[in-house]
């Protein structure tokens, strides 16, 4: 077992799941399966976010690489995802272990009551003995499929199942200060702040055209989990024993802050506003300084359209976005309520406007 973890999570990427080709391949999954299941077998409870199923879906539909438009990308989704859990839950069999499939969009878990309904979907399987095997539904999923969102998934998952450690597996083993696939490049072993960061270069898509993150999604996954209290390692596959057995392999990401709401953690970092809110200097200091709500006297612009309980951007007279909140209001409801009391909009509209535009408890700092 893991030092001190308990709990893991462990995400793979596209690259470290297929050939040069493209396609899915059977040995790097069954070897990685095999790690897997002995720190299972061993007493961690293992999460495993896998990319890979349009990868996996590219050689049945003939493709011959990663294609760039969005409806190919859903197809390829579609016939790869049933191949790539197939595979896993045959060679987790095979340790005796069963697997369950989870299939997750960002905007699936970032509602009131909806994350709650996730947490106690993960803690049933691994209750029961299961891995969980979580990918993003990428049949039904628009920005998330084009932009390599399973990293930060993965850090967002861990959170959620209150993870001791998030393994990043990459087919680089771990951050360096230039491309070590040109020259001689520095391994960054620790970062415990973004000044461990400078001079590190970060790339995107693998050689073989299938992923679609890179050391950017990574890095952003790394200071979510981290920022929430849980330590994070970036390694290849090869070292993934040696890093869930917590050994000093790849870059360690120390942890940075303390754990916080699960909700609102999912607010800032797994959604995007739907609209915004232009708010006066008074408001924008009751908010930041004195994490009050936001209030329909402090606002003085509304822009966008949005529906009761989406996510909405509270932007300073300067345009910067200060927070993100989930609104008690619709768009088409706010300008009439717009520089009002609470108390004068109870008294003329009745005691159903006497509410917050967004609740502190529904509102978090951005930045």
């Amino acid at each position: 077992m893991s030092q001190g973890a308990r709990r893991v999570v462990v995400k793979v990427g596209s690259s470290s799941l297929t050939t040069t080709a493209g396609g899915l391949d059977p040995q790097r999954l069954d070897a990685l399966v095999d790690v897997l299941a002995a720190a299972r077998t061993g007493g961690d409870e293992v999460v495993l976010v896998s990319s890979g199923a349009i990868a996996a879906g590219l050689a049945p539909l003939g493709l011959v690489r990663r294609p760039r438009d969005l409806a190919s990308q859903q197809a390829a989704a579609s016939v790869g995802q049933g191949l790539l859990v197939h595979r896993y839950a045959d060679r987790f069999a095979r340790h005796g272990l069963v697997t369950g499939q989870v299939l997750l969009t960002l905007d699936d878990v970032v509602r009131r009551g909806h994350y709650r309904n996730a947490y106690r979907t993960f803690a049933t399987l691994l209750a029961l003995g299961a891995v969980p095997v979580v990918n993003e539904n990428d049949t039904v999923a628009t920005t998330e499929i084009r932009f390599g969102d399973n990293d930060r998934l993965a850090a967002l998952v861990a959170h959620l199942v209150h993870a001791d450690l998030l393994v990043l597996l990459s087919d680089v083993d771990g951050l360096h200060d230039g491309d070590p696939r040109k020259g001689a490049a520095e391994r960054v072993v620790d970062v415990r702040t973004d000044a461990d960061l400078a001079g590190v270069r970060v790339g995107r898509t693998g050689p073989a055209g299938v992923g679609a993150g890179g050391m950017v999604t990574k890095v952003q996954a790394a200071r979510i989990a981290t920022g929430a209290g849980i330590p994070v390692v970036l390694t290849t596959p090869a070292h993934a024993a040696e890093a869930l057995a917590g050994e000093a392999v790849g870059t360690r990401f120390h942890p940075t802050g303390r754990r916080r709401s699960t909700r609102l953690l999912w607010l800032a970092h797994a959604t995007e506003g739907r609209g915004s809110l232009l708010l006066d200097e008074g408001a924008v200091r009751a908010i930041t300084e004195r994490r009050a709500s936001l209030l329909p006297a402090g606002i003085v612009g509304v822009e966008g359209s949005f529906g009761t309980g989406d996510p909405v951007d509270l932007l300073s007279p300067g345009r910067t976005a200060i927070a993100r909140g989930l609104v008690n209001y619709a768009s088409d409801e706010l300008p009439d309520l717009l520089g009002r009391s609470t108390h004068e909009l109870a008294r003329s509209l009745g005691p159903s406007y006497e509410r917050e535009v967004v609740h502190r408890d529904d509102l978090v700092l951005l930045g």
